[in-house]
């Protein structure tokens, strides 16, 4: 019994000891593991009694136990104390916060709108989900066009598709105005079955219509001449190229020079790699077509207006030299980062 009482002692005198040198909260949490932990030296004074002891060597095995929780618990609570009230030195660099930042399409859209709305014109959203008559009927395409294929549209349900393009809004702005002028830029998704470098099923178009008396292709060409110089740089110019589309007549390709070899289809003695010609396709425009105006219970005879159709991605890819589309929707923080 001598020996256990003796034992008993010398972890008391042992742990004072301990605690005097520590006061650190770390410092005290190995304290009580060193003494009050499952292979401590408390629980091994408890294992190594014999079956048949004196009581009273339990008893000051429990006390025991007792005084090193309370001086723990006490010593524990003087530190976290302390270190509540502890002094900061405010002139040692702190950690920086990480901050967020608005994604690269967004900063283009937003980019787009404040140049158009310096022009005057006035930022709409119409439905991406579309009844048959103004995606296609309306705007003058017939049911045996391409882009009225099941192919290439999605459709969800009977004469009802995910728009491939924002000229729905053309339609629906000329019949929510109900007369002219009209000066609207409408930005939002579109959906096409394609993926690749350069497609991807869901991008973002903007759609500019203007309608309004004696309006001519040099104010289309006056609008996109603007725009391109705002957007990718006063050095860039702009041409149109006759093509065709059933709801513009006449219908232009819009090109922009190159911004690689400034236009000229040569670096050096090399052939531009970016664009081998000198100019860049920017997207299709016109002058809205007759039809379309009587469809938006427009008079023809009495007004003229002009539409174009860009994507809002094609036009950041060409101001940033991306190579493919793809990346635009990755979340790749790395890539992110960059804008």
């Amino acid at each position: 019994m001598g020996t256990k009482f003796n034992e008993i002692v010398e972890i008391t005198k042992e742990f004072t000891q301990d605690l005097k040198t520590s006061s650190l909260s770390d410092e005290i949490d190995s304290l009580n593991l060193k003494y009050l932990g499952r292979q401590g030296k408390v629980n091994s004074l408890f294992k190594s009694l014999p079956i048949k002891s004196d009581p009273k060597i339990g008893q000051q095995i429990n006390h025991l136990k007792k005084f090193i929780q309370t001086k723990l618990s006490e010593k524990l609570e003087a530190a976290l104390s302390v270190a509540g009230h502890q002094v900061i030195d405010v002139t040692v660099p702190g950690i920086p916060i990480l901050k967020g930042s608005l994604h690269p399409l967004t900063q283009t859209i937003e980019e787009i709108e404040s140049i158009f709305k310096g022009l005057g014109f006035v930022r709409r959203r119409y439905p991406e989900v579309e009844t048959d008559w103004y995606y296609a009927e309306g705007l003058n395409i017939p049911k045996d066009h391409p882009a009225r294929d099941d192919q290439e549209t999605f459709y969800v349900g009977e004469n009802v598709v995910l728009t491939a393009h924002t000229s729905n809004g053309q339609l629906r702005e000329m019949e929510y105005k109900k007369n002219p002028p009209i000066k609207m830029i409408n930005i939002g998704k579109t959906y096409r079955r394609q993926f690749d470098a350069s497609h991807t099923p869901m991008f973002h178009q903007f759609e500019g219509l203007v309608i309004d008396k004696n309006i001519n292709i040099t104010h289309l060409l006056g609008v996109t001449d603007y725009f391109v110089k705002q957007y990718f740089g006063p050095d860039r110019r702009t041409r149109l190229r006759p093509h065709h589309f059933q709801f513009t007549e006449p219908s232009f390709e819009i090109d922009i020079s190159c911004g690689l070899c400034q236009g000229t289809g040569l670096i050096g003695k090399t052939s531009c790699k970016i664009c081998k010609s000198g100019w860049l396709e920017l997207g299709g425009a016109g002058m809205v077509h007759p039809l379309v105006l009587r469809n938006g219970g427009f008079n023809p005879d009495e007004c003229s207006g002009f539409a174009f159709g860009w994507g809002v991605e094609r036009v950041l890819m060409m101001k940033s030299g991306l190579p493919d589309l793809r990346l635009i929707f990755s979340d790749d923080i790395r890539f992110l980062n960059q804008f």
